[in-house]
């Protein structure tokens, strides 16, 4: 399986991400014209879910709602990639190896590559732990240094929920060489599909202003400098992530636009180290 935009498989597969993001999930995404409508940018953002049913929505959110809708890359494990007919969806949905010169080749190629710096460590994590930031994967800053890539974060709330993990078999995981294997509520109890139908949460995403980090590229092979920069982001995009929890009432209520709007007019900057 390769790299390649499979139209046909994202055919496939969206109409029925569609109908979750219009209906299912009822999603509400903020700041979508702050992705550039051409040029190169890394996305950066809270991972979440079981599932990478996020990465799916923000896609649909860019084909049908922005200005001018492009193709996002999104960095995915190999475990998903090779996963049979989940992998080659994803993929037809533009998803690449989750490798350091695959995101920097794209980048120079004027292409919006998306990072999930929390990597399958967000996806695994246990509903208890929910919208809690692990650690982030350095990736994103070196390769936004190394390309010269404007940043833009992105925090979605919604996805810890729609999967509940509520338990990780690490045994079968290493048996299957998973990264984890979810126990959810309806995950093994219920056969395939009923067992990957998403509970009904409604999504909001939110998508920040962009910013540059001006360092000379050599700078993106510095580890504690790098380190630097991405602990600071990822203590922001907490923050911000804590305050939209605020805003929010059920988790299967709609949000209130103007509360969101208001917050975010202010909170969709980041002010990355100088």
């Amino acid at each position: 399986m390769n790299s390649a935009f499979d139209v046909e498989a994202y055919r496939a597969l969206e109409v029925f991400i569609r109908f979750f993001y219009e209906k299912w999930l009822a999603v509400k995404a903020i700041g979508l014209a702050n992705i550039p409508g051409d040029g190169k940018a890394v996305l950066f953002g809270n991972h979440s879910g079981v599932l990478p049913l996020d990465g799916c929505l923000l896609y649909d959110g860019i084909i049908n709602n922005h200005p001018n809708p492009r193709r996002i890359r999104f960095l995915m494990t190999d475990f998903l990639r090779k996963a049979p007919v989940i992998g080659k969806s994803l993929c037809g949905f533009g998803c690449v190896p989750a490798d350091y010169e695959v995101s920097t080749k794209l980048l120079d190629k004027d292409e919006l590559v998306f990072f999930y710096p929390e990597a399958e460590e967000g996806t695994g994590k246990l509903f208890k732990d929910r919208y809690k930031l692990v650690d982030f994967h350095p990736g994103f800053v070196r390769a936004a240094i190394a390309t010269g890539a404007p940043v833009i974060p992105i925090l979605t709330v919604g996805g810890d929920e729609i999967y509940p993990l509520l338990a990780n078999l690490k045994p079968i995981a290493k048996l299957m060489d998973a990264p984890y294997w979810p126990i959810t509520p309806f995950y093994p109890l219920l056969p395939f599909p009923f067992n990957a139908i998403p509970l009904p949460i409604k999504i909001l995403m939110c998508v920040g202003k962009p910013f540059k980090l001006d360092f000379p590229p050599e700078k993106s092979e510095d580890h504690d400098f790098v380190t630097e920069i991405v602990n600071e982001l990822r203590r922001q995009s907490q923050l911000k992530l804590d305050g939209l929890l605020k805003l929010r009432g059920s988790p299967f209520s709609k949000w209130n636009s103007e509360k969101v709007n208001e917050y975010w007019a202010t909170a969709s900057v980041y002010s990355p180290p100088s």
